[in-house]
Formats: structure tokens, C-alpha cells, sequence
């Protein structure tokens, strides 16, 4: 064999396929080991699946590995126990003589390292013939009972279900049926939703619903109790299960201590509160506001750890005095009785119950907006690609429309491109309508958003700002840039006059995926030059190789913006300078309203190599731990 062949056998089996922060249950090695759960940044590649302890501001240590040719099995874990932890996807590999059970922040990402990992494994010799479906817990199995940890599985294994399967491979749709467990199937619905169109399905807040298709990610066809069908947006549905807190107004999920203290502030009320998730996995947080604890009028939010009990099944308390079996029952408690806590729970504030979000398109299957659908009232800028104005969608819904000027946008392949870009919804993106053809030039129908581009705002309203406002908005950020890194779509011009904000600071990132549908000769960025140099990573103004590690750079810069309340990076200096200081190991300095801690995030973003900089995932985690502890 060539020393080409070593080399090149050696690079794909280091290739990464996968790699995201999900949480693992030890593996009891020893019958005195304890059960825990510990937050890992998994890598998989072609050879290994390996796990780091990840500690911020440190270098990631290798806490194990697993060698893919060792793998017998690979399953979902299907269970009616409550998951004891933040992630509740749970799934098995089992290797050699032990069985790892990782668990995943979504069905999404659950299906996704489920079937990568099954592609992989599927030759190997010494696959498993039966599988236990249920978890090894306190001395047996869930599923058939039997008290020998590496006993025999109780229902067959099929290591080709799910993973591709030749000579042909499974449609998405018949992967999601499979991955599709029965008593998921059942779900709640947290917003009214008004059916657009025949195949659409009218939801009502607080019924359940049952779901028969959920193959693709944004719609689902699901039935109501009278037996009608019809595709409803998933993002209106929760899961119902007992330990769901998603039903609940004061829950608010995936927010951070900065954002809360903002929307409790914003609410001003004694007694206002929410429950957020903690930063320790599978725990939570009661935050409260109240004005009785204030010096110079200045109001205090504390933060109160929800404790669990040692005993099964577990127990839920704020004081020690009065225990719940769940946490419904707490939160009940505590709004009619203080107990313990600074003031009683009066007021529930949520992030997401006044106003529900923007679904993927304007309804289901529709792409194409007709001209007697839009209003336009005013222009309201200008963008690369031509002017943009405020509107009416069918006399009701606010609009950006922005029009396209004549050559700058490629009509062979648009409808696809424009395709793409509506499936990609995200609470943290600005969403895309539809798309007008009738009149010349041809439009793009956006969501519009109140205050404008962020690198405004922030100049508008500079010195207003607290530092738990300014790293929310990087956070609100790095969410929708970690959707797009997952979804493999490189932003390219990241930057915050491509950001824009709504109601209480909410911040969106816009113009994504832009330059696909645009003549690369006629793709001009936001700046007005090829590409904008003082936001620009290295290589990419050294040699246009763009990346999602190339937008890691820009987002640093975006976070320098944000901390210096909108200043112009390099301010002073010719792009040429920019280039010349960069490639010379000089840096933006620290904004003076940014802590240690934040700028040394930035510092990591425009470390040279693009392989040295962090994940959107890792940076998120990273600020998320910030907004905890160090703002």
C-alpha cells in the first residue's frame, strides 16, 4: 500500500461526520459506580465516536471513546420514565460488554446521530441479533425484567432500520415513521392557528391532536378528535407528556438568566416570575421580581434552584418544608403562598405565549405570493439588492418586501433556492414568505421586524443598554447562526447591519443564504465591496474560501459590534491596513462594556486557523454559561 493510500485512509477515518454537545449517563463500569448525567461535546467520525469534557475558557479534555468496529448496537431508547436530565431523546450503543446511553435536545438531533451511527456500524461483524428497547435501571430491565445486565435482548435488532438501505435508500418520510414512537404521537397544541388553505388544519389552544405525519420539519398532518386531518405549523405543538413543561405559560424554555432578568424588569410587576431551564442539565430555575428587597429604587430579581429529592420517585421543592411530586404542583403552591420565597409567584411571564411564531412560509405548500396579495405602503431602505419596502400580506401581516433588481439574481434555479431558504425557520431567523413573480422586478416577501438592523439600534439607543441586554443579543445571534451551521448554509456577510431586531431587544439575523441565489458575478455584500473586508476571515479575503468557520470570525466581530454599542470595527483604517494588521497577529481591541470573559469568546473567533475557532454550538454553550455566572 502507497504512502498516498495511508495518508488519504488516515484523513476520512479522522473525518468529523457529526459533533454536538449532548448529555451522557455514566456507565456504571463498577456496581458501585453512581448514576450520573454529564454534559459532553460528542465527535464521530468515520473511525471513532469520542467524548470531551468541555469547561469554558479551556481546552476540551478526551473524557472516552468508543471504536466504531466495536459497536454491536445502536437504538432508540423508548420509555415512559422521567428523564431525569435537560435532554429527554434518549439512545443506546452498546459496545463490547457495556451500554452507553446518550441522550439528544431533540427528536432532530436524536435522528441524526441515530441513523449516522447505524450507517456506519451496519458491516460490522459482530452486530447484535436482539436489542433491549428499554433502560437497564436499578438492578433489571425495564422491558422484559430480566436482572443480568448483558442479557440477551428481548425484541429483534434490525441494524438496517432506518439507515440507508441498498439498493435504494429510505425516503426522509419513512425514516421519520420508523424513529416515530406511539406514545410521542400525541401531542398538545400552545397557540390558536387558523387554517389557510383546504389542506391546512385549524388548531385550538390546549387540545390534543394526534400526529400522523411528522416526516417533515415544519408542517405536520396531524387529526383532531372529530377524525379531520390537515397539516398544522409543528412549532404550535408540544409533546404531551407528564414531565412537559411546555403546556405551562411560566415556562420558558431555552432562555437565558440575561433574558429573563430583562422580560422580568421590562414586566415591572411585584411578584412577576418565570421557570427557566437551569444551567445544570435536567434542573430549573424560578426567577421573581420584586421591589420589596430594592436600595435607590432599584429592583431585585432573585433566582431560586428548584431542589429534587434523593428518594424515587423523585420530589420537588423551593423550602424545604414543602415538597411536590411535581413541579406543576410546586408553582401552584408558591402563587398563593410566599413560603420561604421573597413574595408569592403572582405574575407568570412568558417569551413565547403572546405572540406565536412565524411559521415556515406563509401556509402550507405555498411559495409563489400573488401581486394582488401584497400592499406596499413605504420604502424603507435600500439593500444590495435593490429597494425595500414596508407592506401588507392579504391586509394583515406586516412585511419587508424587497424587491430585485433586473440580472442580479439567477431566475433558472431561483424557485428551489427560494425553497430551500422557507424551510429554513428558526425563532432566531428572519423568515421568508414567499416570492412574487407577476410584476417586474421579482420580489422577496420577509418578515418584518420593528426596530430595524441592529448596528442602528444600537447606535440609536447607545449608553441605554445594560451588559445582560448587549450579550442577549449576541446570544439571540449564535442561536440562529447554530441552526444554519446545523442545516450546512454559510451565512457570508454576518454582521449586525444584517441583524434585525423586534420587541424587546429580540434579535434576528437576516439576508442568510442570500449569495446561493445570486450570479456570483453580481453578488455584491452588504458593504458594497466582493466581501466585507473588516468583518472577513482570513481566508476568505486571502483566498474567497468560505466556511461556516468563516462566519465564526464575522460573529466575533458582530459580538465587538454589539459591546461597543455599534462603533465601526478598524474605524480608522483602510481595508487594505485591516488585511495587513490581521495577517500580523493584531486584534479588535476590548470593548469597554465587555467583560474578560466575553472578549475572550471574540479572541477565539479569530484565531487564524478556521480549524482553531469554536462551533456556533460550543459558542453558544459558552455564552450561555456566561449570561449564568459572568456578564
Amino acid at each position: 500500500m502507497s504512502w498516498e493510500t495511508n495518508i488519504l485512509g488516515s484523513a476520512m477515518n479522522n473525518c468529523v461526520l457529526l459533533q454536538e454537545l449532548l448529555i451522557k449517563k455514566s456507565q456504571q463500569k463498577r456496581r458501585t459506580s453512581p448514576s450520573n448525567f454529564k454534559v459532553r461535546f460528542f465527535v464521530l467520525t468515520k473511525s471513532k465516536l469520542a467524548y470531551y469534557e468541555h469547561r469554558h475558557g479551556k481546552k476540551r479534555t478526551l473524557k472516552g471513546s468508543v471504536e466504531l468496529s466495536r459497536i454491536k448496537c445502536v437504538e432508540i431508547v423508548r420509555s415512559d420514565i422521567i428523564i431525569p436530565c435537560q435532554y429527554k431523546y434518549p439512545f443506546q450503543i452498546v459496545h463490547d460488554s457495556y451500554i452507553l446511553y446518550v441522550f439528544a435536545p431533540n427528536r432532530e438531533s436524536r435522528q441524526r446521530w441515530v441513523l449516522t451511527l447505524k450507517e456506519e456500524i451496519r458491516y460490522n461483524n459482530s452486530l447484535a441479533s436482539k436489542c433491549h428497547p428499554d433502560f437497564w435501571l436499578d438492578g433489571k430491565w425495564r422491558c422484559c425484567a430480566q436482572t443480568e445486565k448483558m442479557a440477551a435482548g428481548c425484541v429483534v435488532y434490525d441494524p438496517t432500520k432506518n439507515a440507508s438501505k441498498k439498493p435504494l435508500p429510505p425516503t426522509p418520510e419513512d425514516n421519520w415513521k420508523l424513529l416515530l414512537d406511539p406514545r410521542e404521537a400525541v401531542v398538545i397544541a400552545i397557540y390558536d392557528y387558523e387554517a389557510q388553505n383546504p389542506q391546512e388544519l385549524t388548531l385550538q389552544y390546549n387540545e390534543e391532536y394526534y400526529v400522523i405525519d411528522s416526516s417533515e420539519e415544519h408542517w405536520w398532518l396531524i387529526q383532531d378528535k372529530n377524525g379531520h386531518e390537515g397539516y398544522v405549523p409543528s412549532s404550535y405543538l408540544v409533546e404531551k407528556s407528564p414531565e412537559n413543561l411546555q403546556v405551562y405559560e411560566w415556562y420558558n424554555k431555552n432562555i437565558s438568566r440575561s433574558k429573563a432578568e430583562t422580560l422580568l424588569r421590562d414586566e415591572s410587576r411585584e411578584g412577576a416570575f418565570m421557570v427557566r431551564d437551569s444551567r445544570q442539565p435536567g434542573m430549573y430555575t424560578v426567577s421573581v421580581f420584586t421591589k420589596a428587597l430594592s436600595t435607590d429604587n432599584n429592583p431585585v430579581i432573585k433566582h431560586y434552584h428548584i431542589n429534587e429529592t434523593t428518594d424515587f420517585p423523585k420530589r420537588y421543592y423551593l423550602a424545604e418544608k414543602h415538597v411536590f411530586d411535581s413541579i406543576p404542583d410546586l408553582i401552584n403552591y408558591h402563587q398563593h403562598n410566599a413560603a420561604g420565597l421573597v413574595t408569592r409567584l403572582r405574575y407568570a411571564v412568558s417569551s413565547w405565549r403572546k405572540q406565536a411564531p412565524i411559521t415556515a412560509g406563509l401556509s402550507y405548500g405555498k411559495l409563489v405570493i400573488n401581486a394582488s396579495e401584497l400592499t406596499r405602503v413605504q420604502e424603507i431602505g435600500s439593500g444590495q439588492f435593490g429597494v425595500v419596502y414596508l407592506g401588507y400580506l392579504l391586509d394583515k401581516t406586516k412585511v419587508a418586501i424587497k424587491t430585485i433588481r433586473e440580472g442580479a439574481m439567477s431566475e433558472e434555479d431561483f424557485i428551489e433556492e427560494a425553497k430551500v431558504l422557507m424551510k429554513l425557520s428558526h425563532p432566531k431567523l428572519v423568515q421568508l414568505y414567499g416570492v412574487c413573480f407577476e410584476d417586474a422586478p421579482i420580489c422577496l416577501v420577509f418578515e418584518f421586524m420593528e426596530n430595524g438592523c441592529l448596528s442602528d439600534y444600537l447606535r440609536s439607543q447607545r449608553g441605554s443598554f445594560s451588559k445582560e441586554t448587549l450579550l442577549g443579543m449576541c446570544l439571540d445571534v449564535c442561536e440562529g447562526m447554530a441552526y444554519l451551521e446545523q442545516n450546512s448554509v454559510i451565512h457570508r456577510d454576518l454582521a449586525a447591519r444584517n441583524c434585525l431586531v423586534g420587541e424587546s431587544h429580540v434579535v434576528k439575523v437576516s439576508d442568510f443564504g442570500m449569495s446561493r441565489i445570486v450570479l456570483d458575478d453580481q453578488y455584491t455584500s452588504s458593504t458594497g465591496t466582493k466581501f466585507p473586508v473588516k468583518w472577513s476571515a482570513p481566508e476568505v479575503f486571502s483566498y474567497s474560501n468560505y466556511s461556516t468557520k468563516s462566519d465564526v470570525w464575522s460573529f466575533g466581530v458582530l459580538m465587538w459590534e454589539v459591546f461597543s454599542e455599534g462603533k465601526i470595527p478598524y474605524e480608522n483604517r483602510t481595508n487594505a491596513e485591516v488585511v495587513e494588521e490581521i495577517n500580523a497577529g493584531f486584534r479588535l481591541y476590548k470593548p469597554k462594556l465587555a467583560s474578560k470573559a466575553i472578549y475572550e469568546v471574540m479572541s477565539h473567533c479569530w484565531r487564524m486557523g478556521k480549524d482553531e475557532r469554536p462551533s456556533f454550538s460550543l459558542l453558544l454553550f459558552q455564552l450561555s454559561e456566561i449570561s449564568e455566572f459572568d456578564v
